[in-house]
């Protein structure tokens, strides 16, 4: 299958909303209604189940309109499975360089995950185009602008405990693009089917992210 990522299309709002655990009728609707919203980027962990006929489903719903990722990508059987099935961009939890190698290989931007200084300068170091720091709840927003201090030419996406409500005091901190989970789609409403309450929280993290010329994102490839 055909992988593109459109780094546009991730400008337009640079969260990604992230699905573990649903069903394939809950993601169509998810991926519906979070576009109708503006949300422009998904995130398909690799633990759900099906998870690759789910990356197949939102990538059809979305029609080219968002950027459809896997997520909890840990090693290369993981990848190739992911990009199988037409994952455009790739997450992980952690810093597995032969996965990262392997993306910038492929032309697929990576986002590994790290926590520390220097699990961080080392997934950028092995060809990261953001870094994922997680879990970014255990330290709060000033540790985003601690690290940006000394590394500040590293785009950071936290992710663990971001919310719609705290999405700005990181944003004001120095991340460049936010990973949020349950307090964007919470399963009781998902399995409520309160799409409204989706969609408003999609409008208001869009409210909440203003772009200044200086933070507009300088990839290592544009694909």
């Amino acid at each position: 299958m055909s992988n593109h990522f459109s780094w546009t299309i991730f400008e337009e709002l640079p969260v990604i909303g992230i699905l573990r655990g649903y069903s394939a009728n809950q993601v169509e609707n998810i991926v519906k209604h979070s576009a109708l919203g503006g949300l422009r980027n998904i995130e398909v962990t690799m633990n759900s189940r099906h998870a690759t006929e789910l990356i197949k489903l939102a990538t059809e719903i979305a029609g080219g309109t968002m950027n459809i990722g896997a997520g909890t990508v840990c090693t290369l059987d993981d990848l190739d499975s992911a990009l199988a099935a037409g994952a455009t961009f790739i997450v992980t939890p952690i810093v597995n360089a032969d996965v990262i190698q392997q993306c910038k290989q492929e032309q697929i931007p990576v986002i590994p995950g790290g926590f520390t200084p220097t699990e961080i300068y080392t997934a950028w170091q092995l060809g990261a185009d953001m870094v994922k720091v997680f879990p970014a709840n255990q330290f709060g927003p000033s540790y985003i602008k601690d690290i940006k201090g000394p590394l500040d030419q590293i785009k950071l996406v936290p992710t663990g405990g971001i919310t719609t409500e705290n999405l700005p005091e990181y944003h004001k901190n120095g991340a460049y693009g936010f990973g949020v989970a349950t307090p964007l789609f919470d399963k009781r409403q998902v399995e409520a089917q309160d799409w409204n309450e989706l969609l408003s929280k999609v409008v208001f993290s869009r409210l909440n992210i203003k772009r200044r010329p200086d933070r507009l994102l300088s990839p290592r490839y544009h694909l």
